[in-house]
């Protein structure tokens, strides 16, 4: 599949723990992991073993993965502490899990942290995006993306503390809630919010809905904004969750289309993405389009980090990973790559772990999927043939 394909942009009307591991074979330079280095700040934690014997794909690389652990619910977003123990947030629980970085025979040690109150789950609603303080060791403070009665909401908390709303207000429905939470190379806070089924908010500079927002950790518009006293960052989005920034802090979003194309983009600020008035790419210049798109069937996917020069998402419907090698300017280096491909369900978080791996939810539990015996997982990649996991 091309990463700039000849495809027409759809216009829409404006109205309108037992660990198991699998070794696959991928051609994808640039994304090449070894084994982690120990964190300068302690020692790394003790992965499970894999165990299972290694399939074969086609020629190139090797991954492992590894279940790092089981009998999760709709585990929606992951973060990091600098102590290298995970923050896993649970969709429809409300709960917010500690995983590692101790472990036992069955994997990475899960504790759960806390239950965040006022989280009303509801179809695609609930307890989603989750991120740590770059200044953690100092102020203590992790951001939470949830779903209330009324709203959608930012908050900050210490962990086991009473959460402080920090932004209020942004729409909430039964679907396109955005939901993704994450700290950019400037030290602000970036948001993605979904149109919540009311499209031409997506198109509305003065509506919190259909965008990426930029704001202080006090939920104030940052400055530089390109709209006067506004968090609005860019418009003209219909659901994004997936948030991620490259080696030349270049920002990009992963995007649900409707029905025909979902997309990856490369995040400009005050520029406009499209949504509603077109999916996918398109001659239209008013509109930023797409660095990569793939069929809905294929895709629809909700995650996305960066590890060097290459963009991972993780796909729900096409229950598959998508890799997107860059150049140094940002641009798509030859065709994007699956992996994972209807082995493990639907999967939703992606995150570069501080080891250099990468850590990957399933989602099987989300009323869509098909749960197996183990799910929700966590799984880890690494890339074999080179490279220390830490760059």
């Amino acid at each position: 599949m091309s990463p700039r394909p000849p495809y027409p942009r759809t216009r829409r009307p404006r109205t309108a723990l037992a660990a198991s591991c699998v070794t696959l074979l991928l051609a994808a330079a640039g994304c090449s992991f070894g084994e982690p280095e120990p964190d300068p700040a302690g020692e790394p934690p003790t992965f499970p073993t894999p165990s299972a014997t290694a399939s074969a794909g086609g020629a190139g690389q090797e991954v492992v993965t590894t279940v790092l652990a089981k009998g999760l619910r709709v585990p929606w977003a992951i973060a990091f502490l600098p102590d290298g123990a995970a923050l896993v947030t649970e969709r429809d629980s409300g709960r917010i899990l500690r995983v590692g970085p101790e472990s036992g025979t069955d994997g990475l040690k899960v504790t759960p942290v806390q239950t965040v109150p006022d989280v009303a789950a509801a179809g695609e609603g609930g307890l989603m995006g989750i991120a740590v303080s770059p200044d953690y060791q100092r102020d203590k403070s992790v951001f939470v993306y949830y779903t209330t009665e009324r709203d959608n909401r930012i908050a900050r908390l210490e962990l086991g503390g009473t959460p402080t709303p920090i932004l209020t207000g942004i729409p909430k429905a039964g679907i396109h809630n955005g939901g993704g939470l994450a700290f950019g190379p400037d030290g602000l806070l970036y948001a993605s919010t979904g149109d919540a089924g009311d499209r031409p908010q997506a198109q509305d500079a003065k509506r919190l809905g259909g965008k990426i927002l930029r704001i202080t950790r006090d939920g104030k518009p940052a400055p530089g904004n390109p709209f006067p006293n506004s968090p609005v960052w860019s418009l003209g989005h219909r659901n994004v969750q997936g948030l991620a920034w490259d080696a030349g802090k270049r920002m990009y979003a992963v995007e649900f289309g409707q029905n025909t194309w979902d997309e990856i983009n490369q995040i400009t600020k005050g520029r406009n993405y499209g949504w509603p008035n077109v999916e996918g790419r398109d001659d239209d210049k008013r509109f930023v389009n797409p660095i990569a798109q793939w069929p809905t069937s294929d895709a629809s996917c909700s995650g996305l980090t960066a590890t060097d020069r290459l963009l991972v998402t993780a796909c729900l419907r096409g229950k598959r990973l998508w890799l997107v090698e860059l150049t140094d300017t940002g641009t798509v280096l030859g065709q994007p790559r699956e992996l994972l491909t209807d082995r493990y369900g639907r999967l939703r978080a992606v995150a570069a772990a501080p080891d250099g791996s990468i850590w990957v939810s399933t989602s099987n539990h989300d009323g869509r999927g098909q749960p197996a015996a183990e799910d929700d997982r966590l799984l880890r990649l690494v890339f074999a043939g080179g490279g220390a996991g830490r760059s």
